[in-house]
């Protein structure tokens, strides 16, 4: 059952003719609106009762919305701010989301465009209060792996797919950024939508034009039917860039104005056409390197990488490499009777997988047509992997269980670091006192 509250928003601006537009826009709305014109009272008024959302301007007078932002993310990390900020202050406002604000405008904002992000998060608030806790949680299961490195990432997509702020996913080839794309994309509130992919790398320029935008017939040769283009096509949806680090300059001007202005002018039209689109873009290149060397327009870089998503490499992953391996045999073997020995297991913990994921499938894949019993064994194994790995001696897990693998991550990071538990803590990302309560639990000497 809903809670007998209305959902509450607190706007929080020093500009009085801002504050009576939000009041004249939430008229017949079912939300309850209360407003604060400074940064105190703002304390004042969220000590008093429950806010479930915050308006917040990024410029006031005496103390300003970024330094209100750090306070209020402390006080009251569950309640979502979107900031405010005026034409040109999109560097600021990428710093408030990196502080924790969920969403940014730029003001003046149209009514509908603020009425339909508000909506985003009455919707999720709805779904706090009709479904327990444990219902909301990660449950995409491509996504594979135990390691704290994988599960501050599985927190981190919850976090950011109930906003529509754009995602740019930085990581190596093969960590698997396409996956998570279609993560973000599935928890979030345009899962019913459609999610559209386009390879930046993989077309020409004048291709990679068309296949955005859609072109006019007869707009260029060869053009001789109507295109609508992937833009349009994810209209309500989500568009997946990826490898956007590999587009033209003179497209990233296009596209910069396609994000900002929020319609889409096809090869060869005269008319833009509005498109509601979300953003998810993934590069394995520096592009903040690729800006100061004037090979990625900053202003783009700023819109697309409004939260940035770093993915870790599987030698960071330790504790998911048995996993993932399983899950790759799983897909392959369609007998279902492989089984990988304990000395390939061996093996496949050893090396530092510079290809990651990718490079883990493919060895797997290989491993299965290699194989003449079922068990792979270190001899169906690329060379590569013995030379690396061939001199550990923890043994890998006697059962799939989570318990094996965790006790198997535990050891594995004593060894490394010579049983120096703060420094295995640290390896392992946990605190030192989780890890003598784990070294307890598992009858670790």
């Amino acid at each position: 059952m809903f809670a007998d509250r209305l959902f509450t928003v607190l706007a929080v601006d020093d500009d009085a003719l801002f504050l009576r537009s939000i009041v004249r826009i939430f008229r017949g709305r079912p939300y309850r609106l209360v407003t604060a014109d400074s940064a105190e009272l703002a304390l004042s008024k969220l000590a008093e009762q429950p806010i479930d959302l915050l308006l917040l301007d990024l410029r006031m007078p005496g103390r300003d919305g970024m330094s209100l932002l750090v306070d209020l993310k402390k006080l009251y990390p569950d309640v979502p701010v979107i900031m405010l900020t005026g034409f040109g202050n999109i560097a600021l406002a990428v710093q408030a989301i990196q502080a924790g604000a969920a969403d940014f405008l730029e003001k003046p904002c149209e009514a509908g465009l603020l009425l339909e992000r508000i909506a985003t998060h009455y919707r999720f608030w709805e779904q706090r209060i009709n479904y327990p806790p444990d219902d909301c949680a990660f449950d995409f299961p491509g996504l594979i792996g135990v390691s704290p490195a994988m599960q501050r990432l599985k927190n981190l997509i919850l976090r950011v797919a109930a906003s529509d702020v754009s995602i740019l996913i930085e990581g190596e080839s093969g960590t698997g950024k396409e996956l998570v794309a279609k993560a973000i994309h599935h928890h979030s509130p345009r899962q019913a939508r459609v999610l559209c992919a386009v390879d930046c790398a993989a077309l020409n320029e004048s291709l990679l034009e068309s296949e955005l935008f859609g072109h006019e017939k007869g707009a260029f040769t060869g053009a001789e039917g109507f295109r609508l283009g992937l833009i349009r096509s994810a209209d309500k949806g989500t568009l997946f860039l990826d490898e956007i680090g590999e587009i033209p300059l003179g497209m990233q001007a296009k596209l910069l104005r396609t994000l900002q202005e929020r319609e889409v002018r096809p090869v060869g039209g005269t008319k833009s056409q509005p498109v509601d689109v979300r953003i998810i873009a993934a590069t394995n290149r520096n592009l903040e390197e690729e800006v100061r060397q004037g090979r990625f327009r900053s202003d783009l870089y700023f819109r697309v990488s409004a939260v940035p998503l770093t993915l870790p490499p599987l030698r960071e992953r330790e504790a998911d490499i048995l996993l993932l391996a399983e899950h790759f045999l799983a897909q392959f073997d369609k007998t279902g009777r492989k089984r990988i020995s304990e000395a390939a297991s061996e093996l496949l913990l050893g090396y530092s997988w510079p290809g990651n994921v990718r490079e883990l499938e493919n060895v797997l894949r290989r491993a299965l047509i290699l194989a003449e019993s079922n068990s792979i064994i270190a001899e169906d194994l690329p060379a590569t992997l013995v030379l690396e790995g061939g001199g550990r001696s923890v043994p890998a897990p006697a059962d799939d269980s989570l318990a094996a693998y965790e006790l198997l991550a535990l050891r594995r990071a004593l060894k490394k670091t010579a049983n120096n538990r703060r420094r295995a803590a640290a390896l392992l990302g946990i605190a030192e006192a989780t890890l003598y309560r784990k070294i307890k639990e598992h009858g670790i000497s």
